[in-house]
């Protein structure tokens, strides 16, 4: 897997903490949105919907550390919007770093050469950028030209000064295994310390309705995606049991408040996918949100997601609690996992 141990190891042990306190509930990854200004308009995308009012405001510096105190999780996602149109994003992954947090910069890319200059490498610190396949298909769904070779010509400098640098893909309706395996070679030899993976979620604000897949067709595709990797070396940037639920292999209930969301609105209930009113705190979050409504089964919404926001902290608590079971599917070479 691409998760440095250190970062491995620090969430095996916060969620340990956890366990032996007793709490029943906790956030391992805060999905902390400064912004919901973009500068592309991607058409599977159900954040750029929102009125002028709204998408003028951001948080403050201030409110993005108060956020990540309150909360606690170890992981801190910065996506958007795109946060690199926020002028203190900077200072906000400088705060960040400095309370011990790792942080993914959820980009697109397009002005990260642009905005390199302001941050510093650190263990801390990765730019996960938004890729949504090959050239052709990436610039499709992102409707801009040029988009994919701006991104990687920034990857390729964030890599030569030592940042570290994930991706993360989305894939569609109409995607195939055989470009998505070869889009995985690409990044691979750009040299990305790990791929993060996921079927779209079906918001109902996309301009595209007709590109999201089903459950099944989305583990039939990952299914297909793993048995071509016989000896590509890929990385993921996720759990090995994760990648189990994606081709099929384990089946885990949603963990939605594994990843609180906290916005220009406020605490977003009950996840970073769905809209449903927001909480003025976190605790209130936690303690006020009726869980139990959502879900595979229980909300309609629901029923197609396999977003890893949702499903990786129910396979990293699995893994937890049964490391044996971990570390045999950690063994498993990737093409294994479509059988």
């Amino acid at each position: 897997m691409g998760i440095p141990a250190i970062q491995a190891a620090r969430i095996g042990t916060y969620i340990l903490k956890q366990k032996l306190s007793g709490k029943r509930r906790f956030p391992l990854v805060l999905m902390l949105e400064p912004l919901f200004r973009c500068n592309l308009h991607c058409k599977g995308c159900g954040k750029i919907t929102y009125s002028k009012e709204i998408m003028d405001r951001q948080l403050s510096t201030q409110e993005c550390l108060d956020a990540a105190e309150e909360c606690g999780a170890p992981v801190v996602s910065i996506p958007g919007g795109e946060p690199l149109l926020h002028p203190d994003i900077p200072a906000i992954v400088d705060g960040l770093a400095a309370q011990k947090r790792f942080i993914y910069l959820c980009t697109n890319a397009q002005l990260l050469s642009s905005r390199m200059g302001e941050f510093r490498p650190s263990p801390y610190l990765n730019f996960s950028v938004h890729l949504d396949g090959l050239r052709e298909r990436h610039d499709a769904m992102v409707c801009k030209q040029g988009a994919y070779d701006r991104a990687v010509a920034a990857m390729r400098k964030a890599l030569d000064q030592g940042f570290r640098v994930t991706t993360n893909t989305t894939f569609f309706k109409g995607q195939t295994p055989e470009a998505a395996a070869e889009h995985f070679d690409a990044l691979m030899a750009l040299g990305v310390e790990g791929m993060t993976v996921s079927a779209a979620f079906s918001y109902e604000a996309a301009a595209d309705q007709n590109g999201f897949m089903s459950r099944q067709e989305a583990m039939t595709l990952f299914r297909d995606i793993f048995r071509l990797g016989h000896g590509r070396n890929w990385r993921f940037n996720h759990s090995s049991l994760y990648l189990d639920f994606l081709a099929g292999r384990e089946d885990y209930a949603c963990t939605p408040w594994g990843t609180p969301s906290r916005n220009v609105l406020g605490w977003q209930r009950p996840c970073y996918l769905l809209d449903d009113g927001y909480a003025a705190s976190f605790r209130e979050l936690m303690e006020e949100t009726d869980w139990e409504r959502y879900g595979r089964g229980r909300d309609q919404r629901c029923l197609n997601c396999m977003v890893h926001c949702g499903f990786e902290p129910s396979a990293v608590t699995d893994a937890v609690h049964r490391p044996l079971k971990a570390w045999r599917s950690s063994r498993l070479p990737v093409e294994a996992r479509a059988g």
